[in-house]
């Protein structure tokens, strides 16, 4: 089955436990329709670039999956109609990196960025 990366951001009033919650509901829908939530990160509360609908900041999650092209429209058809969610990326990748990935790694183990220079 394909491979896919997805990330979405959530509104920034609801909670930790509720932003968490999502991540599983949303690898369930992926499970119901053929598919598997291969791992997830829940990335915190981050402040956005621009805002979207009135909000500043957003709760960002990561999910691999291994699914049909068919849970994959399902999963994100449910996310575009549900009210929290306010932004989905879905990208198709050829193999999963290991984890953790970028975002959640400290500055001092990503060694592939280069040196400023003066």
């Amino acid at each position: 089955m394909p491979l896919y990366e997805h990330v979405f951001i959530a509104r920034q009033d609801l909670s930790n436990a509720q932003a968490e919650s999502l991540i599983e509901h949303f690898g369930t829908v992926l499970a119901d329709n053929g598919g598997k939530a291969v791992d997830s990160e829940y990335w915190g509360v981050k402040t956005m670039a621009y805002k979207i609908n009135k909000n500043r900041k957003g709760h960002y999650a990561y999910l691999r999956s291994d699914a049909p092209a068919t849970a994959v429209q399902e999963m994100e058809r449910l996310m575009r109609l549900h009210e929290d969610v306010m932004r989905v990326l879905t990208i198709k990748v050829d193999e999963h990196a290991e984890l953790p990935s970028v975002q959640m790694q400290k500055r001092e183990e990503r060694g592939d960025r280069r040196e400023r220079r003066s």
